[in-house]
């Protein structure tokens, strides 16, 4: 009669077999130093708002990363004030230089807007149409003559004797496509190049000299235009660039840029 293998003998044969290559598998590990070292000493707190730079040598340049989530990155002060949060966008390309750049960021930068003179943002644009008046005398209101000083450079404002100290000017018409209501002009000392030009508030303003009279004045030459304001017998130049800032002149100085009506800005063509 054949004999009924017991089946409880093999299972235990297989049950001891396997514990003898677990054994010697845990002998392994034991023997074996880990991949990871997670042997680690505790996190100093002043270390815990501080973020560790990327050593480029061990990354790859040519590494890339895909972030399947949106991840944000934030730097704290050691006093819990946030200074910087930043996100990465979904699915976008990391670059080691990235990471680097964000880590490195301590501080995001604010950007503000600037203000820019209402001419300039609209991009302003004169057309030179004609001579509107030529060589005429101007004087301010206290019968000063607007001359040049003796740089050259700047006009002034002085009561002369002399005729021969007597600066004659050139008003140049222009016109704007984009605004009518206003009448703007040129000032330019008779038979030669030099045009008046607008600076800030409180500075004197410049003699430019220009190649030839501008027939299309936009950008960086509109510190030539000024509008033309006339009120009875005086006559008032606003500046094209800062619409606040006007001629004016103080008794005996050079001719500025000001805003109204702390000096005179009035003046009078003869």
């Amino acid at each position: 009669m054949a004999k009924v293998p017991n089946l409880f003998e093999d299972l235990k044969s297989c049950y001891s077999e396997n514990e003898e290559y677990a054994s010697a598998l845990d002998h392994l590990s034991l023997d074996q130093k880990s991949f990871y070292d997670t042997s680690y000493g505790p996190l100093d707190k002043s270390c815990l708002d501080e973020c560790e730079s990327l050593n480029i040598s061990e990354t790859s340049e040519a590494s890339n990363l895909t972030f399947e989530e949106n991840l944000v990155v934030v730097s704290t002060s050691a006093h819990g004030k946030v200074l910087k949060k930043r996100r990465v966008n979904l699915n976008q390309n990391t670059t080691s230089e990235d990471l680097e750049a964000v880590d490195s960021d301590l501080e995001e930068e604010i950007i503000k807007p600037r203000s820019a003179p209402y001419s300039l943002q609209n991009e302003m644009r004169f057309r030179y149409l004609k001579i509107l008046k030529k060589e005429f005398v101007l004087t301010d209101s206290i019968h000063q003559n607007i001359i040049r000083d003796s740089t050259g450079q700047h006009l002034r404002a002085r009561a002369i004797t002399d005729l021969s100290h007597e600066v004659k000017f050139d008003m140049g018409g222009y016109i704007s496509a984009t605004d009518q209501s206003t009448n703007p002009v040129t000032l330019r000392i008779s038979k030669t190049r030099l045009f008046v030009c607008a600076q800030e508030e409180d500075q004197p303003v410049l003699l430019k000299e220009m190649p030839e009279t501008p027939r299309v004045i936009t950008g960086n030459d509109l510190n030539l235009i000024f509008f033309w304001e006339t009120e009875r017998s005086r006559n008032f130049f606003r500046s094209a660039v800062n619409s606040e800032l006007y001629l004016a002149t103080k008794v005996n100085s050079e001719v500025f840029m000001a805003k109204a009506p702390t000096y005179m800005k009035d003046f009078l063509i003869s």
